[in-house]
């Protein structure tokens, strides 16, 4: 699977709930050190899509409205 449809970037968190960029970066980290207490290792700027979807109950049909994946 391509990295960009697995993992979510910080501007495509900032797009979806009109933040800051700061404040992406917050939720991405928050979610990764979520996945690392898990055991899954993480790309630092980067979260899973999937993850970040379940923990905001957002689907994928929803998104494509807001955001090109």
């Amino acid at each position: 699977m391509e990295e960009s449809i697995m993992l979510i970037t910080v501007d495509e968190i900032m797009t979806l709930f009109g933040i800051s960029r700061s404040s992406a970066y917050r939720i991405i980290s928050d979610l990764n050190q979520s996945l690392k207490e898990k055991g899954y290792r993480t790309v630092q700027g980067k979260t899973s899509r999937k993850f970040f979807y379940e923990n905001y109950y957002i689907h994928n049909t929803e998104v494509s409205h807001h955001v090109s994946v």
